[in-house]
């Protein structure tokens, strides 16, 4: 682990990675224990969000792709869409249940990939975004923990048989932003992971995790059961899925070549894929699955509660007419006396 020991893992980080930046602001945690300062989003504003933190237009599509998207033997919690109108633009579902909508080429599939290309452009790698301690190795060693803060690669980021483990402190608002690779449409560095589980502690949220990819996002696990992925990946090329499970979006095909062209499909083989949540509900905010269960026993408590104030109001009202039966029956006493 480094996430107390950034001194001493920066100095291999020189030999294996370019250096980014050379400054960043304090902790988004005020609970982090690093002991380096931890760049935050404020050197790169977002868009227009919602209160998840993603663009408002885009934050509701769980899948986003640039001409096509497909699910084969997964789950899709969430809205897929495409930029592209048919043809060339579809979506292909086999044993797929999806709890959103469709949207091949349609204004709100349009206006979420706008919002999509926006935000990668926003967030793409500047000079200053990362400190020597929070750039990464092209490899992530096995067992791995960080608090808070942006992270830059300079470079692609492979990582087999890893565990990486968000920390938020106790700070439910913390936030992690991974750039991998550099900028523009010479720009390389694509995202590999094979058995790659992102693991969150202390209050981190799948939501407030966001991964910016130069290229291509490839990522599957062969471990049973399959190891689990968290946050929300802005690719610049395609993104492809198998197995195992993803708590955030998918949004790809957002960086275009020297003429212009983006091209990025979405495709997801056996994997569950959970989205993160829109101004109008649905999805999850911290990858456990168990969000809509709990709101579900919230209402249930309040509809039984609801019930009990009524039940008390009906013996309430039923010992109100005894009573009142009692004093005209006493009355009538008194007056034939």
């Amino acid at each position: 682990m480094f996430t107390h020991h950034h001194s001493r893992f920066a100095a291999g980080l020189l030999v294996a990675t370019a250096l980014v930046g050379a400054a960043c602001s304090e902790p988004t945690s005020s609970n982090s224990t690093s002991k380096n300062p931890v760049a935050s989003f404020s050197s790169a504003p977002l868009l227009s969000v919602s209160g998840n933190g993603l663009p408002s237009e885009a934050a509701g599509f769980a899948v986003l792709g640039q001409a096509a998207a497909s699910c084969t033997d997964g789950t899709i919690l969430g809205d897929i869409g495409t930029f592209q109108t048919t043809p060339p633009g579809a979506i292909a579902l086999v044993r797929c249940p999806v709890t959103g909508g469709l949207h091949v080429g349609d204004a709100a599939a349009k206006a979420a990939f706008n919002a999509f290309v926006a935000q990668y452009d926003l967030l793409a790698p500047k000079v200053g975004d990362c400190d020597l301690a929070h750039t990464l190795l092209s490899t992530i060693p096995a067992s791995t923990s960080l608090p808070p803060g942006v992270y830059c690669t300079g470079a692609a980021l492979t990582a087999t048989d890893v565990t990486l483990t968000l920390n938020a402190g106790g700070n439910p608002n913390a936030t992690w932003l991974f750039k991998i690779g550099t900028p523009g449409p010479a720009g390389t560095g694509a995202l590999t992971g094979t058995n790659f589980a992102v693991l969150l502690a202390n209050g981190a949220e799948a939501c407030n995790v966001t991964w910016w990819v130069s290229q291509a996002v490839t990522i599957s696990t062969t471990l049973t059961p399959g190891s689990s992925f968290q946050g929300n990946i802005l690719a610049g090329a395609a993104i492809t899925l198998t197995r195992g499970s993803l708590n955030g979006n998918l949004w790809a095909g957002a960086k275009a070549d020297a003429t212009g062209v983006r091209v990025g499909d979405v495709t997801v083989t056996g994997t569950a894929v959970v989205g993160c949540k829109s101004s109008s509900g649905g999805g999850n905010g911290n990858g456990d699955g168990n969000d809509d269960g709990e709101n579900d026993d919230n209402h249930r408590d309040k509809d039984h509660h609801d019930k009990d104030k009524h039940h008390d109001k009906d013996k309430d009202h039923g010992k109100n007419k005894h009573n009142d039966g009692d004093d005209r029956r006493h009355r009538g006493e008194g007056r034939d006396s």
